[in-house]
């Protein structure tokens, strides 16, 4: 059993060198901490990070610290306990770094490790989630001239963690040469997710990902490029439709055969998703800031029949309770489970715990950069002692 005796929070600075929570407690057998990382492109129906800003969640961490000390966790579940504590009096980032804290605290009361605090049965199926790994960066993760899309995504097909990884990262190693003989100019940087930043546009992007004859997709982010009910592009210059963006997006799965295209559209709407999501079987069309790891969200798209598969972005909710309700949710609808990192992240690495815990069938984390590493180590760590 865990006793909280004292909590605790300051700033440190995410990947973008941003500011972001760091949460430590004091229990009756250490002291344990975590952080969140930050959203830069944020769909308008996640949680809060803060309940009015970083500070302030600080000082009122400070304020609550002895209201945790009548605390004493024993299981996942009473983390409840923790929630009801603050519900309501800080944002989603730091009840998910407060909580995160409390599970490795608890694995460690338990000599177990934290995915197991969350699911034991994890280890009789053994199932890791497949690599997301982005390459390219556009939108809001990159600068100056870029493409339009987010994340230009390459998914190896392997149940190893490991070779996955090997996998990524030589292609990603490659990648720098079509980019070069294509992109006059490209220097060699990196966005805040690590990814290469070119001036092609996607097309261009899609042309070279292909010669790695590896599963491959789109983060669009189209939300981030709407305004108007249009949509605004400026790698080339150029305004689609409704309509048109559907016309576009399908031409693009269909002639880059495209296993993975994440918000193709705009976050409110769940009829286009249907639609393509019905036309393209076969592809995973994956719900992001469509629903924004909100219960009712993900209710509502399941409904309507519009994803089959969704991002699970734990600081976008908060909670990981409920964050298991969605987990289970889409389980039961034969909805695939991505996790998911954030553009500014930290070092922290419990995502990878959380991934295998609930049993996620993918992890999209980056590839390369300490931050992003950290995770898929962690999760290879987790695949070898199961070996």
């Amino acid at each position: 059993m865990v006793v909280i005796k004292k909590v605790s929070a300051k700033h440190i600075l995410d990947s973008s060198k941003e500011k972001t929570i760091f949460v430590s407690i004091d229990t009756n057998i250490g002291r344990f901490f975590s952080s969140a990382p930050t959203g830069k492109s944020t769909g308008k129906f996640e949680a809060k990070p803060y309940k009015k800003d970083l500070e302030k969640d600080i000082e009122t961490l400070k304020k609550f610290s002895d209201y945790f000390s009548n605390e004493s966790i024993d299981d996942f579940y009473d983390l409840r306990r923790i929630e009801d504590t603050v519900d309501g009096h800080v944002g989603a980032n730091t009840i998910f770094a407060l909580e995160s804290a409390v599970l490795k605290a608890l694995a460690k009361e338990k000599k177990k490790e934290v995915w197991e605090i969350i699911n034991s049965n994890a280890a009789k199926r053994k199932k890791f989630p497949r690599l997301v790994g982005n390459c390219v960066g556009g939108g809001k993760h990159s600068k100056g001239k870029k493409p339009d899309f987010q994340e230009f995504l390459l998914v190896p097909k392997t149940n190893s963690v490991k070779e996955s990884f090997e996998i990524l990262k030589k292609a990603k190693k490659e990648f720098i040469y079509s980019l070069k003989k294509k992109d006059e100019n490209f220097s060699g940087k990196k966005n805040s997710e690590d990814a290469w930043e070119t001036s092609l546009n996607e097309k261009e992007i899609l042309d070279i990902l292909n010669v790695f004859k590896l599963q491959s997709g789109l983060d669009v982010a189209a939300s981030s490029f709407y305004k108007r009910k249009k949509y605004y592009y400026s790698n080339p210059l150029l305004q689609r439709t409704k309509d048109e963006q559907f016309s576009y997006i399908s031409n693009i799965i269909k002639n880059f055969g495209l296993f993975y295209i994440e918000d193709p559209f705009e976050e409110e709407d769940f009829e286009s998703f249907a639609q393509l999501s019905k036309k393209f079987p076969e592809s995973l069309i994956v719900g992001d800031d469509l629903t924004a790891t909100n219960y009712k969200r993900v209710e509502k798209a399941i409904a309507s029949k519009s994803i089959n598969a969704l991002i699970v972005k734990p600081n976008q909710n908060g909670s990981l309770i409920e964050v298991n309700r969605i987990c289970q949710l889409a389980k039961k609808n034969n909805i695939a489970i991505v996790f998911s990192h954030r553009s500014g992240e930290t070092e922290e690495d419990i995502i990878a715990d959380l991934a295998f815990g609930f049993q996620a069938d993918f992890l999209k984390c980056g590839i390369t950069g300490k931050e992003r590493e950290v995770k898929i180590k962690r999760l290879i760590e987790i695949e070898r002692k199961l070996k």
